[in-house]
């Protein structure tokens, strides 16, 4: 074999996932078709739990540009309503401001640091899977692997090749507009704007004819309006006279708007239609889809990145044990039977969010009475648990424990090197039995797959934790452990 895995496609989700594959011990080949970088804006950062994830194999701080551990938002918003959340008992919402420019950066040295190899200018145009291994065509070159994994966008080549069908929805009343800007006026905490007050940054603020939101980003501010109707040819350049004139329409008013100063090419897009779309599978024989290749949906929230990187961290830990060949039998299914539903509720969360945004008197009607649901704590949590991700619970174990399925709880533990937070422990990107029972010594056959770490601290169970930060076995005595060790990292040495 040429390499263990091919990747199409270098955005965040590949590079993510070629870093994942290296710390599984595996060869992954990451091919871009674009021979450099895109300096084009793309998404503005990450929110809900793939912080956690990013804290997770140490990259937080280079991401966030903050020392210490994530800290929850005291707000967010949800269908353009905002989300007080500081008061709520457990708030999972994280957000990190980054261009996706400068985090493909972070991502890429990373990979690379890790070993993993990148091509870029060579774009996939065919592949043969032959059951036992896959051929992939790369312009003119053919490369075998044991897998091919499309994370080539919501265009992806590698699902149409592979012949999965990508059902869905498309909205064509919808047209997005954004663009990089000058906004004199603005200050940091809100736009003044007459009839309207001071419109806060990064709120979606709805008319009756429309959502306008700016944001103040790292080297630029942004102005984004959603309206709903027929739009100019997608053949017609987007212009900035054109976005000023969006703006008109959906506030009343006028704001000014200037071209902003930047060394690099500055966002000017128009987007028709709003596409809801899901992989009908994520794996068809040694092809597996990730990211936006298996999901699009609307961007309200900024759920893609939380996805897609966390669709990295649930497969290569898989495609390393198939590639080792200690997988027990399904394991690589269960990257479709886990994600597929989490990318279902992501589109649920969002179509509804759009559904808020929608002009009309009985949208406000509705919006009225959400909002009144709104002051319920029970209600935030619930809506905040969906959008973060946190209300992802994957069928472990028959283990009865409430934190077995979910992402593993954030806490500090004692051990023989002090003090220590669980994302620390989690470096490594390999399973992680955290004995805070003492019942490390059921583990031995499997310590060459998984990591034991003896500890002390709170009144917790002791956790056996995939790579992907997800607990797989929890208890106070060795109950299961050893049916939990064998169901997700196989059969135990001798």
């Amino acid at each position: 074999m040429d390499f263990d895995v091919v990747i199409a496609g270098g955005g965040p989700n590949g590079l993510m996932l070629a870093a994942e594959l290296r710390l599984a011990g595996v060869r992954p080949l990451v091919l871009e078709r674009l021979a450099e970088r895109a300096a084009v804006p793309k998404a503005n950062g990450l929110a809900g739990v793939v912080a956690r994830l990013m804290d997770a194999r140490g990259l937080y701080e280079k991401v966030s540009g903050q020392a210490g551990p994530p800290v929850p938002t005291p707000f967010y918003m949800f269908g353009g309503m905002r989300l007080h959340l500081r008061d709520l008992a457990a708030n999972p919402m994280y957000t990190v401001l980054i261009p996706q420019t400068r985090l493909e950066q972070i991502l890429e040295e990373h990979a690379v640091g890790l070993g993993a190899e990148i091509r870029r200018g060579v774009e996939v145009t065919g592949f043969v899977d032959h059951g036992t291994h896959v051929t992939v065509q790369a312009g003119a070159e053919e490369i075998t692997a044991q897998y091919l994994v499309g994370c080539d966008g919501g265009r992806s080549t590698v699902r149409k090749l592979a012949g999965i069908d990508f059902p869905g929805v498309t909205d064509d009343d919808v047209i997005s507009r954004s663009a990089n800007v000058r906004l004199p006026t603005a200050r940091p905490d809100g736009l003044p704007v007459e009839g309207h007050g001071d419109i806060p940054p990064f709120f979606f603020y709805r008319t009756t004819t429309g959502v306008f939101i700016w944001a103040r980003l790292a080297d630029s501010l942004t102005v984004n309006t959603m309206e709903w109707g027929e739009g100019p040819d997608e053949d017609v350049p987007m212009t900035l006279d054109e976005l000023a004139a969006s703006v008109k329409r959906v506030l009343g008013a006028d704001v000014p708007l200037e071209p902003p100063v930047l060394d690099r090419p500055p966002l000017l897009r128009r987007i028709s239609g709003n596409n809801t779309r899901i992989a009908a599978r994520f794996r068809l024989g040694r092809v597996l889809l990730a990211g936006d290749a298996a999901h699009v949906h609307a961007g309200i929230g900024g759920p893609g990145l939380n996805m897609g990187l966390q669709d990295a961290a649930n497969l290569a830990w898989k495609l390393g044990a198939s590639v080792h060949g200690w997988a027990p039998e399904g394991l690589l299914d269960t990257y479709h039977s886990e994600r597929r539903p989490v990318a279902e509720r992501v589109a649920m969360q969002t179509q509804a969010q759009s559904a808020l945004l929608a002009p009309g008197s009985k949208v406000t009607a509705l919006r009225t009475l959400f909002g009144e649901l709104l002051d319920s704590d029970d209600t935030r949590q619930h809506i905040v648990d969906t959008m973060s991700g946190n209300d992802v619970r994957y069928e472990m174990s028959t283990v009865d424990h409430p934190l077995v399925g979910h992402l593993a709880p954030e806490l500090s533990v004692t051990t023989t090197a002090g003090v220590v937070r669980l994302a620390e422990l989690l470096r490594t990107g390999r399973p992680l039995l955290l004995d805070l029972a003492g019942v490390g010594a059921v583990a031995g056959g499997w310590r060459d797959r998984v990591d034991v770490v003896s500890a002390t601290g709170p009144d917790q169970p002791a956790l056996l934790i995939r790579p992907d930060g997800f607990v797989a076995w929890a208890g106070f005595d060795s109950t299961g452990l050893a049916d939990a060790l064998t169901r997700w990292f196989g059969a135990p040495t001798a």
